[in-house]
């Protein structure tokens, strides 16, 4: 399997570890079947929480782990089981986190975790599944399980993918690499060999996935990809914003932010594609104007352009 980010492997073991506790010694398979896991993986990390303790971290503080016969078992320490004091605002944040842990595949909707949570969302006098949006996108739990299986299998995967900055569907073959959540969202990083190179995909735009025959080895160094990393040739706008609007600047990776009269911001950003900038001009609607474009003249009037195809559907 690909290397895990140290906060990845984390929210896995967050999530294995109650699971594992509340089903009576599962089996190996059943555990790596549940969280794609490769059996060696799973080992290293009940070697690594073995070792997880509080000061002077003598290892089986906070865990007792066993496997004999096939089966694991998790024996939590009965720390566990005093109260805490929380502040109001602690306990928002441990719903929030909670929250997010039982969205990681394999975790029990039903488990512990979530009655915990539950039970606290009551106490704060919110609702954990509706006050707090807590949700890793809208990836299909098909094709999410598909993509980590084939990862921990190191088998190519040909995927039907929509390209949202040019509006377009393409399919192309992909060595799954790394699948993992970032800013809400699951992202794909493996080698696309259509484009001949590492790409990240958003795996709710993966609209279908076959697991094929062909294998990989994943490079022992992988390089760190970006949400978008523009290119020196890449035209560039430059948008004026009203003061209701400036959440632009904090959503979207601009290169420049200038303050303006009245509030107003002037941002600028880097286009991959002309469709992906008409689709934030019709959203932000009266409340941004292009007020300079470098690279590509015809990106000036494409809000009209696509104001006035938008209406003629509408007409039709």
């Amino acid at each position: 399997m690909s290397r895990l980010t140290a906060s990845e492997r984390l929210r896995r073991l967050l999530a294995l570890l109650p699971w594992v506790a509340t089903q009576e010694g599962p089996t190996v398979e059943e555990v790596c079947e549940r969280f794609a896991l490769e059996t060696k993986d799973l080992l290293s990390d009940i070697a690594l929480v073995s070792m997880v303790g509080v000061p002077p971290y003598s290892p089986g503080d906070l865990f007792d782990i066993v496997v004999e016969g096939g089966r694991v078992w998790v024996h939590m320490s009965p720390s566990f089981d005093r109260s805490f004091r929380l502040t109001p605002e602690e306990g928002l944040g441990l719903v929030a986190a909670g929250a997010s842990l039982l969205a990681v595949p394999g975790a029990d909707p039903d488990g512990p975790l979530a009655r915990g949570i539950a039970k606290l969302a009551a106490t704060l006098g919110v609702e954990a599944d509706e006050a707090l949006d807590v949700d890793l996108g809208y990836a299909s739990a098909a094709v999410l399980g598909s993509l980590q299986r084939a990862g921990s299998e190191r088998r190519r995967v040909r995927i039907d993918y929509y390209v949202h900055g040019r509006d377009e569907h393409t399919t192309r073959e992909v060595d799954p690499y790394r699948v993992s959540a970032d800013h809400g969202q699951w992202y794909l990083v493996g080698f696309d060999h259509l484009r001949e190179e590492e790409r990240l995909f958003r795996v709710d735009r993966v609209v279908a996935v076959e697991v094929l025959d062909a294998t990989f080895e994943p490079p022992e160094e992988q390089r760190t990809l970006g949400l978008f990393e523009a290119r020196d040739d890449d035209p560039r706008v430059v948008l004026e914003i009203e003061p209701e609007a400036a959440w632009v600047a904090e959503v979207y990776p601009v290169e420049a932010v200038e303050p303006g009269a009245d509030g107003r911001l002037r941002v600028t950003l880097a286009i991959s594609a002309r469709p992906w900038l008409e689709r934030l001009l019709l959203r932000l609607g009266p409340r941004a104007r292009v007020v300079d474009v470098i690279g590509d003249d015809t990106l000036g009037g494409c809000a009209e352009a696509a104001a006035r195809r938008v209406l003629a559907r509408y007409e039709s």
